[in-house]
């Protein structure tokens, strides 16, 4: 990656990212006043015009001495005023022997004011300074139109830049808060955040609790709860509660400003396709120059029309072919598409790599970090005795646990909400651990300690869960076997869903994993995969890529960035997901920030859509000059159609901001569908919000009579919610 550009006075200070907007926001500008400026002075040419003075009948009141230097002088001030930018852009063009737009409307307003200009001091013919204003008047008005687009484009980096507050509340060694500029922070500083502030910096949590909205950032819609030790990233805002943070990451190596860094430069990339467009405006260009001049003789020298009406054609020809929109049609589009993204948690770091992954045929995800949550949970609970029920057995298992560090413990620890007090704890070596609870002794055990105390256990239901690559502990009381508990990598509850709108799309789904067979087979067939690969060492990743590249598919490969880096370096397309506040993940094409795998859903999606909209603006753009070159030179003459320069100009700029509309209807267009695609809603339409809704409806109906909690309510919504992506 690109070094980042230093944004830790980003409110004080113009930064490096803004020379781009900025440059768009100047030129902007510039055309708007040249524009109303040249508006003002055509309005005189147009009452001082010969031609239109005969149409009014007002030729013989209005004329008076010397009324041709009058208006030879307004349309000299519009030619070198309002003309200027297309002049320069001309020189600038030529020189680097690449001619464009500028050169061809830069040749016709030139050719429009020297024929003119030679009227008036005595060639014989008719001048057509009107048509030469109002020309010029198009062309600045379509300009401005463009930059605006431009600038509406690439709006995005503005919004992002502005997330971070002006200063920050730090915490001074005897105690006391000072108010500091945020260039001020260092790593390690401790910083206070107050109920509503933006958070000034990426940090971690070291004390206080509190929901952070963080949807600007990572396209999260609802607000996330954090607390002790937790990760907060600089320009969220925080919740009703007050943070005290340990800065982390400030300047250039804070998460925002490596996502602004990664927008702007996806943002200028080239795209396959934008070349393409290129090449095809700079033959434009040379087609129009080359119309231009046929249409000139053929007038002039075949029909025998007299000189004027030689070179207005010619000029038309040559305005009206500009491929303004072949230029627009692509850039726009990027920009367009990567603002969107970017506002949806999906990070474009390699442009060409993006366009590829509406051709994919086969995705392959890792497991663990990616379709799981890469953490051990509970998964099922098998009762032996009617003495207890499946809440109480949680309850103990989960007091005694609490004490211990093991991973699996830690997973049965959070299976309970409410925690008994107990006493007497230690381990038992490799085997588990033991307390007494409540004037109970109860341990949590693993197989081998059953074995070693001969205690029988042949229920089918456990060799089940241990066929199933799960993890089984078993609960004594008292030194009776009361039950077990399996335990295997949690599941996403987006996975599944990612996965069968992924096999909808025709795409081919697939897992790698250094789990068993047993694992891998039981997490294909919860999510609903096409084909495993299991046993496979990272290093051998990259192989498997490329096996699947051998049976002639374009392959995506989908891991967490880091024992993954040669298969997403290996595949067609990189997907690193789950970034979180690590933007910088190398190997990656494309960094999906949050850990959903429905995010690679709304990757494809707007990919496809992304490359359709291109295609749609070059079609437009290039059958619009297919048949605007004929008609601007006169083909349709002979049943009376005739275009003059300033309509050419006007057909010439609508054509442009059509383009310009269809790329910003992107947002629009897919922007819903990248919404509904990053939220968790099955495929009989349960949002979130409607979870939640109906387990807050059971909690109100039962809760209070049965003595429930706000806790029974939440494991409700988890209940519903399980049973909702099941079906």
């Amino acid at each position: 990656m690109k070094p980042h550009s230093d944004h830790s006075e980003m409110v004080h200070e113009h930064p490096p990212h803004h020379d781009h907007q900025n440059h768009h926001a100047h030129m902007a500008e510039d055309f708007r006043k040249r524009f109303w400026i040249a508006l003002v002075l055509t309005l005189p040419i147009l009452v001082l015009s010969p031609m239109l003075q005969t149409l009014v009948g007002l030729r013989e009141t209005i004329r008076f001495t010397g009324d041709l230097y009058v208006l030879f002088g307004f349309s000299s001030a519009v030619f070198w005023y309002g003309g200027w930018p297309f002049l320069k852009g001309l020189y600038e063009e030529l020189k680097a022997r690449q001619p464009g737009m500028m050169t061809l409307v830069a040749v016709a307003i030139t050719t429009a004011y020297a024929y003119s200009s030679a009227v008036v001091f005595g060639l014989t013919g008719k001048v057509f300074f009107w048509e030469l204003a109002t020309l010029v008047d198009v062309m600045l008005l379509g300009h401005w139109i463009e930059m605006k687009s431009v600038m509406g484009a690439s709006k995005a980096l503005e919004e992002l830049a502005k997330l971070m507050p002006s200063d920050a509340h730090k915490l001074m060694p005897d105690g006391s808060v000072k108010d500091v500029p945020l260039s001020e922070l260092v790593v390690d500083d401790k910083v206070l955040i107050k109920p509503g502030e933006k958070i000034p910096a990426d940090g971690v949590i070291v004390e206080g609790e509190s929901a952070v909205n963080e949807a600007m950032l990572t396209g999260e819609s609802t607000p996330v709860t954090k607390k002790a030790d937790d990760k907060v990233i600089g320009g969220a805002i925080n919740g009703e509660g007050s943070l005290t943070i340990a800065v982390k990451g400030t300047g250039k190596d804070s998460f925002l400003s490596q996502v602004i860094d990664l927008v702007k430069q996806a943002q200028e990339s080239k795209s396959k396709t934008q070349d393409l467009a290129n090449t095809a405006a700079m033959w434009l260009t040379l087609i129009a120059l080359s119309g231009g001049a046929i249409t000139f003789f053929i007038w002039l020298g075949v029909m025998g029309k007299e000189l004027s009406f030689a070179i207005e054609r010619a000029v038309t020809v040559m305005v009206i072919t500009c491929p303004h929109a072949l230029g627009l049609a692509v850039p726009l589009v990027v920009a367009v598409s990567t603002a969107l993204a970017a506002s949806n948690g999906l990070l474009i770091r390699n442009r060409p790599a993006f366009e590829r992954a509406r051709k994919v045929q086969a995705i392959i995800f890792d497991k663990t970090g990616t379709l799981t949550e890469g953490r051990f949970g509970v998964t099922d609970t098998l009762l032996f005795s009617q003495d207890i029920n499946e809440e109480s057995l949680h309850q103990y298992a989960a007091s005694v646990e609490a004490h211990s560090e093991h991973p699996i413990a830690r997973a049965i620890a959070d299976a309970a909400e409410n925690k008994l007090s107990i006493e007497n704890f230690k381990g038992i070596a490799g085997k588990g651990a033991e307390a007494q609870v409540e004037g109970k002794e109860v341990k949590v055990v693993s197989p081998g300690y059953l074995s070693e105390q001969n205690i029988a256990m042949d229920d089918p239901r456990v060799e089940e869960l241990k066929a199933q690559g799960k993890t089984v502990v078993f609960v004594l009381i008292d030194g009776q076997l009361q039950g077990a508990i399996a335990l295997a990598d949690i599941i996403r509850p987006e996975s599944k869903q990612a996965i069968a709108a992924l096999k909808e799309m025709g795409i081919q789904c697939m897992m790698l994993t250094g789990d068993n067979k047993q694992v891998a087979q039981w997490v294909s067939d919860q999510v609903g995969l096409d084909e495993y690969f299991a046993e496979v060492l990272p290093q051998d990743k990259a192989a498997k890529v490329k096996e699947v590249q051998s049976r002639g598919m374009v392959v995506a490969m989908t891991g967490d960035g880091v024992n993954d880096a040669p298969a997403l370096a290996q595949a067609d397309l990189g997907i690193a997901i789950g970034a979180g506040s690590d933007v910088a993940v190398e190997t990656a094409d494309i960094i999906l920030v949050r850990s959903n795998p429905l995010d690679v859903v709304a990757l494809l999606k707007l990919s496809k859509a992304t490359y359709s909209k291109m295609i749609q603006n070059l079609i437009w753009a290039t059958g619009y000059n297919a048949f605007a070159i004929p008609l601007a030179g006169g083909a349709l003459y002979a049943w009376g159609v005739l275009l003059s320069p300033a309509l050419g100009a006007a057909l010439m700029a609508a054509s442009t901001v059509i383009v310009a509309i269809n790329a910003r209807l992107l947002r629009i267009s897919r922007g819903s569908d990248t919404t509904a695609a990053m939220s968790t809603e099955n495929k009989g339409g349960v949002s979130q919000k409607q979870i939640a809704k109906r387990a807050y409806e059971l909690y109100e109906q039962h809760g209070h009579q049965d003595g429930h909690t706000k806790q029974d309510w939440l494991q409700a919504e988890r209940e519903i919610r399980k049973d909702t992506v099941e079906k």
